[in-house]
């Protein structure tokens, strides 16, 4: 009886922080980051009360850097698959690319509400952010001992890319077409990464 009952208490405490973050998002992307405040949070939640966020999140900075762990979470997991089944280094360059710029286009609330944050200059740490630039890394580190990319600065090209990535994201939002933007993008890292034969 008390598993059952630990187990439902857990269950809906992690309920309850999904449906604070899911609200934290949708008020980050429609109103902004200035407006994101715990009342707002309370309205599109259908809170009661703001002690319930705070229950679950000691600080605002708390709730905005799980929202970043969230969303990247997000996109990692909707990535995965397209990156593991490409066969080649060039190839998962080129799936991890179009698969996120896939994300960005299916879930735009995600990428404005990480805009907003970081536009918001909120202090939030940005382990997420690092481990994607670091992934970036190793797969060119990789490309480039196998002899598939050229030699260049992996460190670089790899904050070069997420910025590329990140720039699309705002063409998106103005109505650009995510297959077009995700084949320029593929095609110029491609020629920046490629060994000249």
């Amino acid at each position: 009886m008390r598993i059952n009952q630990s187990t439902d208490r857990a269950r809906s405490t992690a309920a309850r922080r999904d449906q604070i973050v899911a609200a934290t998002i949708s008020v980050l992307a429609k109103r902004g980051y200035a407006a994101t405040s715990y009342d707002a949070i309370c309205e599109v939640a259908g809170l009661s009360s703001k002690r319930l966020i705070s229950y679950h999140f000691s600080t605002k900075d708390e709730l905005l850097a799980e929202v970043l762990r969230r969303v990247t979470t997000d996109a990692a997991e909707a990535m995965r698959p397209a990156i593991e089944a490409a066969d080649e280094l060039p190839g998962k360059l080129a799936a991890y690319i179009r698969s996120n710029v896939e994300f960005i286009a299916a879930r735009p609330d995600h990428v404005r509400a990480v805009q907003q944050i970081v536009f918001g200059g909120a202090q939030v740490p940005s382990e997420e952010a690092d481990s994607a630039v670091t992934r970036l890394v190793a797969l060119f580190e990789a490309g480039r001992q196998a002899g598939v990319f050229r030699r260049f600065d992996c460190l670089l090209m790899a904050v070069t890319l997420r910025a590329a990535i990140d720039a699309v994201a705002g063409r998106l939002v103005g109505g650009a077409d995510p297959a077009g933007c995700a084949r320029e993008l593929i095609e110029t890292f491609d020629r920046a990464t490629r060994v000249e034969r």
